[in-house]
């Protein structure tokens, strides 16, 4: 005990005692200054109305990118070879890159998903196969909640590689009723029925205007097209009320809708000879 108070002189309490302080102050500001880069680059992206869940992961990748310069310059300080450090690494991130590369590819198109934000939450889509209404917008996954309240979890590698429909995106959507009326029926009267009952509905929009379009000469029917503009929020209510409303309509004017049929015309034998 004696030796060691002996050989610890100044000069060693300096030569040790100065870095490791000098460090120790690195470390406590470099956290509290990575911290607050990190709440700055997250504020600045919720001023951008970015999604949230984007906002936050940007924000700790800031941060904790930041810690490890300032470890690393630590490391440094006393000497450790950090270009073999970071090669290290390099080398395990490569190794677990490669484990995780499923996990990585969706969270690569979870990052495109918050950033272009093709939809939102509350939005009714339709992706990958299914159609539903966003309930979550993950890094990893997407939830979403079908008509009949069914909760699926869609991968997010599996939606940004396929087409994606918003339906909800626009304000108002077209509904169309497709409806045939029958051959001896006079089309101008058709047409006047036709248009008199979509625009009876109080839902609908007067602009665009109503439109009725003849479509085609059926084998069975004259083809009609019924189409009104409604608000998004109204479009299923219109549709049953719109299909409602031409029926009644048509049976009104006496006009019928006719089912598919065939004629079949036999022809009589010809007379044995006498």
């Amino acid at each position: 005990m004696d030796w060691l108070q002996n050989n610890i002189d100044a000069d060693t309490i300096l030569k040790y005692a100065v870095p490791v302080i000098g460090v120790l102050i690195l470390l406590v500001f470099g956290w509290g200054i990575a911290a607050w880069i990190g709440r700055l680059t997250a504020a600045a992206m919720r001023r951008g109305h970015m999604e949230e869940s984007l906002c936050r992961f940007v924000g700790k990748l800031v941060k904790w990118t930041l810690l490890i310069l300032v470890v690393l310059a630590c490391l440094g300080a006393f000497g450790v070879d950090i270009v073999a450090f970071a090669g290290i690494l390099a080398a395990a991130g490569f190794a677990i890159g490669l484990a995780f590369q499923g996990s990585l590819s969706n969270f690569a198109a979870g990052v495109m998903l918050l950033v272009f934000r093709p939809f939102k939450v509350g939005d009714v889509v339709s992706v990958a196969g299914h159609t539903g209404k966003i309930d979550e917008i993950d890094l990893f996954v997407t939830t979403l909640d079908t008509p009949d309240n069914r909760r699926l979890i869609i991968p997010n590698s599996t939606i940004f590689g396929a087409t994606i429909e918003n339906i909800t995106h626009h304000d108002t959507r077209r509904v169309d009723v497709a409806v045939g009326t029958e051959y001896p029926a006079d089309i101008d009267q058709a047409r006047q029925i036709l248009s008199k009952a979509a625009a009876a509905l109080p839902e609908v929009l007067h602009d665009p205007a109503p439109a009725v379009a003849l479509t085609g000469l059926g084998a069975s029917s004259v083809d009609w097209a019924v189409r009104v503009w409604v608000k998004a929020e109204d479009y299923w209510p219109v549709k049953d009320a719109l299909t409602r409303a031409v029926k009644y309509a048509l049976d009104e004017a006496g006009i019928g809708i006719p089912f598919p049929q065939m004629s079949v015309h036999l022809s009589q034998p010809p007379a044995p000879s006498a």
